[in-house]
């Protein structure tokens, strides 16, 4: 099992439903994740930046 440090961005304009539900579900795609915080937010281009820190492999 690896750790990776990873940035997401996130469109808000696409979220329709929980905004956490919608952050999870794009870590997902890149490994489980382990925590995560949005850690900026762009009003003009409507986004969230997210960096995480996910593992990837077997245990």
């Amino acid at each position: 099992m690896t750790t990776h440090f990873i940035t997401a961005e996130i469109d808000l304009n696409a979220v329709t439903t929980d905004l956490s539900a919608a952050v999870e579900a794009e870590l997902q795609q890149r490994g489980e994740p382990l925590r995560w915080a949005i850690t900026a937010v762009d009003d003009g281009r409507q986004t969230a930046q997210v960096e995480a820190v996910v593992t990837q492999g077997q245990p």
